[in-house]
């Protein structure tokens, strides 16, 4: 009976700590919007490939990445259309953004 009681006692003291949460963004710099903001992406044919070690291929369109605050009304349109990003070989990188705020 003692253990029951300190069970319901332990999860309701516990219960304020977990609503206290904020939400945060998956990306640890986050990213702060005050204002309206719309953002359109369109990827249309596009392939991404990425070959050998710690390479990275993406096809971006209409983003907005971490570290970024915006104030105000923003409208972000990104259009890829028949792209591709392809990397090959170590460490190297290839990307194509179109309509993308902030980040690297």
């Amino acid at each position: 009976m003692r253990l029951i009681s300190f069970m319901i006692a332990a999860a309701v003291a516990a219960t304020p700590v977990f609503a206290q949460q904020a939400q945060r963004s998956s990306n640890p710099q986050g990213v702060k919007i005050e204002g309206n903001t719309n953002v359109i992406g369109v990827n249309q044919n596009t392939a991404a490939v990425a070959i050998g070690e710690g390479n990275t291929a993406k096809n971006t369109a209409g983003a907005i990445k971490g570290g970024t605050q915006i104030k105000g009304n923003t409208n972000v349109i990104g259009v890829n259309q028949n792209t591709a990003a392809v990397a090959i070989g170590k460490n190297n990188t290839a990307a194509n953004e179109a309509g993308v705020i902030g980040g690297k």
